[in-house]
C-alpha cells in the first residue's frame, strides 16, 4: 500500500466537505499539474493519503482512502487530465501543522517541505509513520 498527500483550501473544499460525502467519496478533480496527475496515475484502490488544509490552516487534518483509480477528470473537456476518487477515513487526533513538519528532521525530505506547491504528492512509509505518531502523541 502506498501513501499520498492531497492539498485543498478549506474554504473551497475542506475536510468537513469530504466527510459529508460519506462512503461515496469525491472525485479529486480540477488538478491541472502534470506532475500531480502522474502521481494520481500511480494510485491504487486501497492506498491511503493525508488530507492537508492549504492556504489557511496549513495542517494535515485527516486520512483518506483511494476508492477509484485514475480515470478521466469529469471537469476536463480536453481529455488530458485524470483524477482519482477519495473518501474520508479518519480525522487525526491532533492536526499536524506545516511548522511541526518542517521542524522535524525526520520529515526534511517530505515533498510538502521541498515542493510545497504540488497539490498531490507521494508520502513515504517512514514519513507516514512519523506523522501518524505525532498525531497520536
Amino acid at each position: 500500500m502506498a501513501h499520498y498527500l492531497f492539498k485543498s483550501e478549506p474554504d473551497v473544499f475542506g475536510w468537513d466537505d469530504l466527510v459529508a460525502k460519506g462512503e461515496a467519496g469525491e472525485e479529486w478533480d480540477g488538478v491541472r499539474n502534470y506532475q500531480a496527475r502522474n502521481v494520481m496515475r500511480g494510485m491504487e484502490v486501497g492506498d491511503t493519503g493525508f488530507f492537508y488544509h492549504s492556504r489557511s490552516g496549513l495542517e494535515i487534518v485527516g486520512t483518506v482512502e483511494i476508492i477509484a483509480a485514475a480515470h478521466p477528470d469529469s471537469t476536463d473537456d480536453s481529455g488530458k487530465w485524470e483524477c482519482v476518487d477519495i473518501r474520508a477515513a479518519d480525522p487525526l487526533l491532533r492536526p499536524i501543522s506545516l511548522d511541526q513538519i518542517k521542524a522535524d528532521p525526520r520529515l526534511a525530505d517530505m515533498v510538502l517541505v521541498k515542493n510545497s506547491r504540488l497539490s498531490v504528492q507521494p508520502v513515504t512509509d517512514a514519513q507516514w509513520d512519523v506523522v501518524m505518531s505525532l498525531a497520536e502523541a
